[in-house]
């Protein structure tokens, strides 16, 4: 949880004993934070002695730029669909983070992308996967949601239907930076000298199973969830997977119910992290059935997957989550994750590192 900075009160009318014992009260006695909004930009091996200033920097106003982006349809009394739906559209359009224009690379040498949404009022939800020509996979989601009776649409047939539905289009070289193409370069290295290694059967290693070379390579995704002015939730997410992915693999994050879950009576969620263990474990729907069945806070149901259930079977990650009254969770059981929070007065705070 951020900490927050107490304002000083002036109290009339009472002792000074009195009056210092009511300034310096407990923060448990304090009125209530109201979040409106969390959004992450991926989780990993993110340490501030390999971070430079201007990069940290960058990631900061990266993410205050899209929580403003969300709270502005907030405030406004926007739904929560809308202001999730902006908050993620602006970290696909920064290159900084592994979600549209700063999408990763596949073997192949491609952007294969994929993005949920979901809305808490209705349980509606909408998802693409492994679109290579949309600029804003997320809003090619919301498309699905609103504008067909499917949940998910894959592929080309994702791509000409948000074609049809009024999605941006670009041409696949869009997507293109330098700095996600090296990285494909190095992890291709660095896999084939592995795999080498796996199948050496003179040292008695076993063969390398597909895809769980270079671990941190994994980790790379954006997300929103955001409770409105009505109480209605909803959580988005958008991703561009794994550096060096092969044969079309999908993550959690377009699973409704693995990496991106809404519903009114519990929470909104939105995952980041090594997508196989999120599916299998069906990461954010189990912590909303922690909340409806158990009883648990949304705190307490987070950590329970993030901090227990994920880590005993291998995986890494973490998940932002919000509640219809504010409350919120950004457990990550990494070195790192890019996160921020709005309050419903609009203060805005972001991190990166453990803290």
């Amino acid at each position: 949880m951020f900490k927050r900075l107490l304002l000083p009160v002036v109290l009339l009318g009472l002792g000074s004993a009195a009056a210092k014992a009511a300034v310096y009260e407990k923060d448990s006695t304090a009125q209530k934070v109201r979040y409106v909004m969390v959004i992450h930009g991926g989780a990993g091996t993110i340490l501030k002695s390999t971070m430079t200033p201007e990069k940290e920097a960058a990631y900061k106003a990266g993410l205050t730029k899209a929580l403003e982006a969300g709270y502005i349809v907030l405030n406004k009394g926007g739904s929560s669909l809308d202001a999730v739906e902006a908050a993620v559209k602006v970290m696909e359009d920064n290159p900084l983070f592994n979600a549209g224009k700063g999408a990763v690379f596949t073997n192949e040498g491609r952007n294969e992308m994929d993005a949920a949404i979901m809305n808490g009022k209705t349980l509606q939800a909408g998802a693409v996967a492994g679109v290579t020509t949309v600029r804003n996979p997320i809003t090619a989601a919301r498309a699905v949601m609103d504008k067909s009776q499917h949940v998910m649409m894959v592929g080309a047939g994702a791509e000409k239907f948000a074609k049809q539905a009024g999605c941006e289009i670009v041409d696949p070289s869009y997507f293109y930076t330098e700095d996600r193409w090296k990285s494909l370069l190095k992890v291709r290295a660095a896999d084939s000298s592995q795999m080498q290694l796996d199948h050496d059967s003179a040292v008695g290693k076993p063969a390398a199973k597909l895809g769980i070379e270079n671990k941190d390579h994994k980790f790379g995704t954006v997300g929103a969830v955001a409770v409105d002015k009505q109480g209605n939730l909803a959580a988005a997410t958008s991703t561009g997977g794994m550096t060096n992915k092969k044969f079309g693999r999908v993550g959690d994050s377009p699973i409704i119910g693995a990496g991106t879950y809404a519903n009114n009576a519990t929470c909104a969620i939105s995952c980041t992290g090594w997508g196989e263990y999120f599916i299998r474990l069906v990461v954010a729907k189990t912590v909303s059935d922690l909340m409806e069945y158990k009883g648990m806070s949304v705190e307490a149901s987070s950590a329970e997957m993030i901090m227990k259930q994920v880590p005993k079977l291998g995986g890494d990650g973490g998940l932002i989550a919000i509640d219809k009254d504010g409350n919120i969770a950004m457990p990550f059981n990494t070195a790192g994750m890019y996160r921020g929070t709005v309050t419903a007065d609009g203060k805005i705070e972001v991190a990166i590192y453990k803290e």
